[in-house]
């Protein structure tokens, strides 16, 4: 089968319009892989989880009895220490759970500072 002298030029330039169009996308156009987006979307998942669950720890901060020796050692720890200082006190165990968050740890510590 003879094909037509214009079609070689025609696959060319088609071929060549996808590259280009998924250089373009993925490089300016915001396009992602499925593993790029499953990883965002379960990035995302966590943060709204442990701004959920701060209100939480908070809670659980006012109604401790130790908590003022909690928050004074809160204010003596080093800024790499007072997480831990919060998961020591239980304060970031979500309900359920039997180990502290270390995120909504971060967070209630942070919170508490302010």
């Amino acid at each position: 089968m003879q094909l037509p002298e214009w079609v070689k030029p025609a696959l060319g330039g088609a071929a060549g319009g996808a590259i280009a169009l998924a250089i373009l996308g993925f490089s300016m156009g915001g396009w992602v892989t499925a593993g790029t987006a499953q990883t965002m979307a379960t990035t995302a998942a966590n943060q709204a989880v442990v701004a959920a669950l701060v209100p939480h720890c908070l809670a659980q901060a006012q109604s401790d009895p130790q908590a003022s020796v909690v928050l004074a050692e809160l204010k003596e720890a080093r800024a790499m220490n007072r997480r831990t200082v919060i998961e020591k006190a239980g304060w970031a165990t979500p309900i359920n759970e039997e180990r502290p968050n270390r995120a909504l740890a971060q967070a209630c510590q942070e919170a508490l500072s302010t």
